[in-house]
């Protein structure tokens, strides 16, 4: 008796309607925490953005993949039982009040109705029934008469369908979590709990990977990409599951004929697609096939998107230029392909290049949101709205292809670094760019190197090679001091100018602008340290246009003269100088040349359960339609012997016309009731 009663109180339980709303609201939260975290990305960008207390937590809560995990198929499946157990139960005594008409409703009752009215009857009551029923049927009604001991009941409804639209919209919930949990990962948790199947690490061939951690052909839903570059084929999809991949196989081969990419002038892309040729592996028939975003193609069943793009492989030359101390700027070339690790030895230099991303150009807003408004007109603009003008001064440019790596040392330490391929105008002067960071999470910071009147870098690399190297400071330090002092100075001031600059020198080839500036802190009174820094800048600029000249005159080349333009190389020369000596690399790798190849990146999904969610959809529609275009309404009209007559109006919904057709039914019936009355 107690186990029946047990089961009883959890059958109410789940065919609750308290229930059912509880779980849609777990889910309808969940849903926001699927859409506002970006799911199934790699473990290592989500230990990056939450840190190593919160990555652990929200792994446990599966927050990673929501709509995959085991809570949330778990709620899907009770919702299922809910709202099954919830049609059971209601649809007894829906169908009965579907079928019934109240026949023996009493007058106490229908006088406690909103809308009720009592007429006058000057007919027979057989009479007044014959009329009556004859009007509820044009009306639109279905009636059934009740004699009764003191008159006739007729009891009238309409629009009882609308009770269908309930068990509509709850098959629908019904069949829409049926094909989610067909559509979700629960047949691969299947797999892997009762088939074998591990997640293996993406660091490893393809052709590696060995059956425990492969899907056959008998997998009957999945979700993954395949990654595919120009001139090549693929038959396997990778699917991401927790911090490894599974590997899908196909029944068809893809090869990526050409990709193509249009972009907008922001640098946004604007249209993507691929010519691609697929192949079914069984029978060999082939077909060309163009895909776009949200223009997907279906083959054997499975279902191709294009989702993204990404290098191919694309093949680089780089040029290296060692920056140790002391070393000859004698540049080696340094060759490799996107993905590629390349060992870079020379000279000493014991490297491992790990070539990540290449971008063949790079769209960048290079206006001067400093620049002085210098007319009416600029200076109106800027007080224009956004439906006039945007506020931002833009001026996109093209600023040319970039790669992006890192150098790993071999003590396994890395850092990461971007570099551009052609040189880019900043403040009226033209740069190479080369960004380092010691972190993924961290931005870049970039050292400008600035190009001479051939637009390279050749004077950036020759003078710094002249101030990075010791055993050149003295004779670097002799010339400024022949220079800034002239002839005919004593002996001892030339001394003590010569081992200022020396030390000068020495100062700045340790640590740049920052090892001058912990001396001067160091050894000079606090009053009088701008002064001295000033002092010691225009020393480091001067002996810097020696080394200048006497890096052009050991090369052969003619003599120049300091102008305005050269004096702004020499300072950004200087600036540059002192960035590298914090650049954490022993070489500069400089993008000369590059072979393009892309990739697509298509999403390929086998979803069974697709068509039962559309059916569901439709069902979804046709039973909300149902429940608020279809009116239930029943009318009753009790017609007494003593030839009077209650009329009275219910509706399932109150609504503005409920009011006016009782009004239009009470007069209409009053008129048939009782004939000849002036209206």
């Amino acid at each position: 008796m107690r186990h029946r009663s047990t089961l009883r109180a959890l059958y109410e339980l789940l065919s609750s309607m308290r229930f059912a709303i509880s779980l849609l609201t777990i889910l309808g939260i969940a849903s926001i925490i699927g859409t506002v975290l970006k799911q199934n990305e790699p473990y290592n960008n989500y230990l990056n953005q939450f840190g190593p207390f919160w990555f652990p937590v929200f792994e446990k809560l599966g927050l990673y993949a929501v709509y995959n995990s085991s809570w949330f198929l778990l709620i899907l499946g009770f919702l299922v039982l809910s709202t099954s157990f919830c049609i059971v139960r209601q649809t007894r005594p829906m169908l009965k009040d579907m079928r019934g008409f109240r026949e023996h409703a009493r007058e106490s009752s229908l006088a406690q109705f909103q809308h009720h009215a009592r007429l006058e009857v000057r007919l027979a009551t057989a009479d007044a029934q014959t009329v009556t029923r004859s009007y509820l049927e044009r009306a639109g009604f279905t009636a059934r008469v009740n004699p009764r001991d003191d008159g006739v009941l007729l009891a009238a409804k309409q629009g009882s369908w609308t009770r269908i639209g309930y068990f509509l919209a709850h098959a629908a919930i019904v069949l829409i979590c049926i094909g989610g949990l067909l559509d979700g990962n629960l047949p691969l948790k299947a797999q892997m709990a009762l088939g074998g199947k591990t997640p293996t690490s993406g660091n490893q061939l393809i052709a590696d990977i060995g059956p425990g951690s492969r899907l056959g052909l008998d997998n009957w839903s999945f979700r993954g990409n395949v990654f595919i570059p120009e001139g090549k084929s693929a038959n396997v999809a990778v699917l991401n599951v927790q911090d490894g991949i599974l590997l899908q196989d196909l029944p068809f081969t893809v090869s990526l004929k050409k990709f193509h990419i249009e972009h907008y002038d922001t640098g946004m892309p604007k249209r993507f697609a691929s010519d691609i040729i697929i192949t079914d592996n069984t029978s060999g028939r082939s077909v060309e096939k163009t895909i776009e975003v949200n223009k997907p193609f279906e083959f054997d069943g499975v279902m191709m998107y294009q989702a993204s793009f990404e290098d191919g492989g694309s093949r680089l030359r780089l040029v290296g230029h060692d920056l140790r101390p002391g070393a000859h700027d004698t540049a080696f070339p340094v060759e490799g392909a996107i993905g590629d690790s390349v060992k870079v030895s020379h000279a000493g230099i014991e490297q491992t290049l790990e070539l990540g991303t290449f971008r063949a150009f790079n769209i960048e807003n290079m206006a001067d949101e400093d620049k002085t408004e210098v007319d009416t007109v600029a200076r109106l603009e800027k007080h224009l709205g956004s439906g006039a003008k945007s506020p931002t001064r833009k001026d996109m440019r093209n600023v040319g292809p970039s790669v992006q790596y890192k150098l790993r040392d071999s003590a396994g330490q890395a850092r990461e670094y971007q570099n551009y391929m052609q040189p880019i105008e900043q403040d009226g002067a033209w740069y190479l760019l080369s960004g380092m960071r010691e972190s993924a999470s961290a931005p870049f910071r970039f050292m400008r190197i600035p190009v001479d009147e051939d637009g390279k870098a050749d004077t950036w690399l020759a003078i710094r090679g002249m101030l990075m190297d010791k055993t050149r400071h003295a004779t670097i330090a002799q010339r400024f001091a022949a220079t800034a002092l002239g002839p005919g100075v004593d002996a001892g001031v030339r001394a003590r100018m010569e081992d200022t600059t020396r030390k000068t020198l020495e100062l700045f080839a340790i640590g740049g602008f920052e090892s001058l500036g912990k001396f001067i802190e160091s050894t000079i009174p606090e009053a009088e340290r701008d002064k001295a820094a000033d002092v010691f800048i225009k020393i480091l600029e001067g002996a810097t246009w020696e080394a200048w000249k006497q890096r052009r005159a050991d090369a052969g080349l003619p003599a120049i003269e300091l102008d305005p333009k050269r004096a702004r190389l020499l300072r950004d020369t200087l600036n540059a100088t002192s960035d590298s000596l914090h650049y954490g690399a022993p070489v500069y790798l400089q993008l000369t040349g590059f072979e393009e190849v892309r990739a697509t990146v298509l999403q390929v999904t086998r979803s069974p359960g697709k068509p039962i969610v559309y059916f569901g959809s439709l069902l979804l529609v046709l039973g909300v339609f149902a429940m608020l275009y279809i009116r239930e309404r029943r009318l009753f009209v009790l017609i007494k012997d003593s030839g009077e007559a209650l009329i009275a109006l219910s509706s399932n919904r109150k609504s503005m016309d409920v009011e006016a057709a009782f009004r239009r039914h009470r007069d209409a019936i009053a008129a048939l009731l009782k004939p000849g009355a002036n209206p």
